[in-house]
Formats: C-alpha cells, structure tokens, sequence
C-alpha cells in the first residue's frame, strides 16, 4: 500500500514518495510534505534551471542554488523564473 502525505505543494492528501529525493534535512522535509506528483513538478522546473542557466549538479554552488529554489517551488508558493524563458507550445 503506497505512503500518504498531505502534500505541502498540492494543499491535499496524496501518495508520498517512496524515497528521500535529496540529501540532508531538505529531503527529510520535502520525503515528509511533498507528493509523487508535486516532486515531478520541481523536476520539470529543476531541468529549465539547469538547461537555461546552464549549471551543473556537480557545482556545490549550484546544487546550493538548487535546493534553495526546491524550497520555494515546494513550500513558499514559487521559484524565480528564468529571464526570457518562453516555454515550448502545447
């Protein structure tokens, strides 16, 4: 039987994942608060924050920049936004 959380992200009960998706007490937070498909959302925006602003989780600046902006795609309502990032037509 699948984890429920009440999903900080989604203001609803929902399945939780099944792992902590980040090291340290960020991912002990977002594994307690955060469900399956708000984490597939941060992923989506995390991969435009990479590819746009081309950095490299191997930079612990970047992975420091990363995990500031999971925090506030995950429980402050945003994350900054790219500067001239047009997303793709559906």
């Amino acid at each position: 039987m699948p984890r429920s959380v009440h999903c900080e992200y989604e203001k609803r009960e929902t399945e939780g994942l099944d792992f902590v998706p980040w090291p340290g007490e960020a991912g002990k937070r977002v594994y307690a608060h955060i469900g399956k498909q708000a984490w597939a959302a941060w992923l989506a925006h995390q991969t435009m924050l990479i590819n746009e602003n081309r950095l490299s989780p191997m930079n612990p600046e970047h992975r420091k920049f990363l995990e500031q902006q999971m925090i506030k795609f995950l429980f402050e309502g945003g994350a900054d936004k790219v500067a001239g990032y047009v997303p793709p037509e559906t």
